[in-house]
């Protein structure tokens, strides 16, 4: 009965494979004629075969052909002109109000001083946080708030769930100052209530900064829509940006010209190459800005922010739905009767792009799958994370994955 089930479900990956609009990006990335099973695209993506043609010509013709030149050439402008791109194919914002910097941690921590900066109301004193959001999230707010001291109100998160509406609506208040939240939770997958989580905290004259680490490139988003104060979320994720990739910040057009970010360097300043005394923040967006940008680490998303245009977010979420449904379907038919438990919200559409499952043995189990080239996350304590990329993610690689865990939990 367990061979016919099995194979009913490589059926199953067959026919969905074969109607999937979307499966002809996945030969567009390099490792993908392979067996192996990559299960990770939630911590860091598959390259392109365009960005190493982009990066070898870059080193040949762009650093090596202009090199200073290239500054003036287009180097200095990149910052702003990917932002805009990923605003509008990805976060669902118009122009000047997204630009690519730093990494995550410095973008969170820029703009959660920024937002407290627009707080004028003295009784403001609280940040609202939850108790699992991604470590680097709290660490930043706990440090922020013994600087400023000010008061944290922590919102009890379910690591199989994530944040409600009415969680945030019990926890804001005329003290609330600003809210901190991911759109999806890194550990299970949930995907928060952006628009009415924002509606909530605005209600009670609060500011909100989103996470969107685990939600961009993988989630439809409408920031200008949802009247989005502050938003920041890394590149190497489901955009394609290779390791360190530096992150992106977005700041709704409403809070740019009275925006103060703490951070106060050279290339946010107006006019950067007078080298003028004092700081002066240069208009708009590009304010944010504090060092020389990494322009390398920019060349590799600008061929994803291309495939995503083309393809159009609502197609990949479609498809990032598809997926889940049948990693959870597998689950069901494989895991669920061995005692793994599903640590993600059982509703497709309150999920993101990733599902973890619970086993005491995983730790043990996730060691034995990468040296099978069965790659997917250990989060403990005894979490393994499926992460799958729309663009590069087969069913077939997912049934083989999904195969490959149920076996190795069986040794």
């Amino acid at each position: 009965m367990e061979n016919h089930d099995a194979a009913a479900l490589l059926e199953q990956a067959a026919q969905l494979d074969a109607g999937d609009p979307l499966a002809r990006y996945r030969g567009l990335f390099i490792g993908t004629d392979t067996a192996l099973s990559y299960l990770d695209g939630n911590s860091l993506g598959r390259p392109l075969k365009r960005t190493q043609r982009d990066i070898s010509t870059f080193i040949g013709e762009g650093w090596g052909g202009w090199l200073i030149r290239g500054w003036d050439e287009e180097w200095l402008d990149l910052p702003q002109t990917i932002g805009d791109q990923l605003g509008r194919a990805v976060l669902g914002a118009a122009p000047g109000q997204t630009v690519i910097a730093d990494s995550t941690t410095v973008v969170l921590y820029k703009l959660i001083r920024a937002a407290l900066a627009t707080v004028s109301d003295p009784a403001r004193t609280e940040i609202v946080l939850d108790t699992d959001n991604f470590p680097t999230d709290r660490y930043l707010v706990e440090g922020i708030a013994r600087e400023e001291g000010l008061t944290l109100r922590w919102i009890e998160a379910d690591p199989a769930s994530g944040v409600t509406v009415e969680q945030v609506r019990h926890a804001t208040g005329p003290a609330t100052a600003v809210v901190l939240l991911s759109h999806v939770a890194y550990r299970s997958g949930f995907l928060a209530d952006l628009p009415g989580i924002t509606e909530v905290a605005h209600s009670a004259g609060a500011l909100v900064v989103w996470d969107l680490c685990h939600s961009a490139g993988s989630v439809e988003l409408d920031l200008d829509g949802a009247n989005v104060d502050f938003a920041a979320g890394c590149t190497y994720k489901y955009l394609n940006g290779g390791p360190g990739s530096p992150a992106f910040a977005y700041v709704n057009r409403r809070h740019l010209s009275g925006l103060k970010q703490p951070i106060w360097g050279w290339m946010g300043r107006k006019d950067a190459f007078e080298m003028a005394a004092g700081y002066e923040p240069a208009p708009g967006i590009r304010s944010f800005l504090s060092g020389t940008p990494a322009i390398f680490g920019m060349l590799a998303m600008r061929g994803t922010l291309d495939l995503i245009e083309e393809a159009g977010m609502a197609a990949i979420r479609e498809k990032s739905l598809k997926l889940t449904a049948f990693a959870v379907q597998l689950f069901e038919a494989w895991l669920e009767p061995a005692g793994v438990e599903l640590a993600s919200p059982r509703d497709p559409e309150l999920r993101g792009s990733h599902i973890t499952l619970d086993h005491p043995a995983f730790r043990n189990v996730t060691a034995a799958l990468w040296e099978q080239d069965v790659i997917p996350d250990f989060r403990a304590p005894h979490g393994i994370r499926v992460g799958l990329s729309p663009l590069s993610t087969s069913f077939a690689e997912l049934f083989r994955g999904m195969a490959a865990i149920r076996d190795q939990l069986r040794r």
